[in-house]
């Protein structure tokens, strides 16, 4: 009988270890995928590409804001003329 106790005692905890061995292989597979998505965030939010997009953008924004500036201008002024 304690044949097959120590048999599945082995068993158990050579599940057990089994289980254990994959759980920190794929712990640390996600820990590794994690970093390398934190460092691809990190170099595409600071790339000389992403920079010059924000310049562009800003650039953008403000011609908006002289164009409606000018519109309302003209509006303005149209309302003041009699036809």
């Amino acid at each position: 009988m304690d044949n097959k106790n120590d048999l599945a005692l082995s068993m158990s905890q050579s599940l057990a270890n089994k289980f254990e061995r994959l759980y920190n292989e794929e712990k640390k597979k996600r820990q590794e995928a994690e970093g390398e998505t934190t460092i691809v965030k990190g170099i595409g939010m600071n790339s000389p590409e992403m920079k010059a997009l924000r310049k562009e953008l800003q650039e953008v924004k403000e011609d908006n804001k002289k164009l409606s500036l000018q519109i309302n201008d003209m509006i303005a002024k149209l309302r003041d003329a009699q036809f």
